[in-house]
C-alpha cells in the first residue's frame, strides 16, 4: 500500500516546503488541464490523489495523526510478522531433545519428571 509520502514522491521527515514543492511540481504534470486529452481520465483521478495527500500533509494536525496510524500500521504488520503461523516459532527447539516443542508454540511435551507432580 502505498502512503501518501509515497505518493507525493518525498521522505516522511519532509518539511512543509518540500512537501509543497513536490505537490507543485506533480500538479503541473498531472492535472487534467494541462494533460493531453487521451489522458484526462486517468490524469484526474491521478490529480485527487495527490490533492489528498498534499491536503493531509501540509496541515501540521493533519500530518501529526496521519503519521501516528501509519506507525501504529507498521507496528502491527511487524507484529503480525514475528507471531504469524507460518514464520518460524518463537519456543521452538530441535526435534532430538527430549522437550521439543509440539504443535502448540510455547508448550513442552510432559516427561515422566513433569508427569510424576501431578
Amino acid at each position: 500500500m502505498a502512503t501518501l509520502y509515497d505518493v507525493l514522491g518525498i521522505a516522511t521527515g519532509a518539511s512543509g516546503g518540500g512537501v509543497k514543492a513536490a505537490y507543485r511540481r506533480l500538479a503541473r504534470e498531472c492535472h487534467p488541464d494541462v494533460v493531453a486529452a487521451d489522458r484526462k481520465g486517468a490524469s484526474a483521478d491521478e490529480f485527487m490523489r495527490i490533492h489528498a495527500a498534499y491536503a493531509t500533509l501540509s496541515d501540521p494536525e493533519k500530518r501529526a495523526d496521519y503519521d501516528r496510524r501509519l506507525a501504529a500500521a507498521a507496528a502491527t504488520a511487524i507484529g503480525r510478522q514475528q507471531w504469524s503461523p507460518r514464520g518460524p516459532r518463537p519456543f521452538s527447539s530441535s526435534a532430538s531433545s527430549p522437550s521439543a516443542a509440539t504443535s502448540f508454540s510455547g508448550f513442552r511435551r510432559r516427561t515422566w519428571e513433569t508427569d510424576q507432580c501431578w
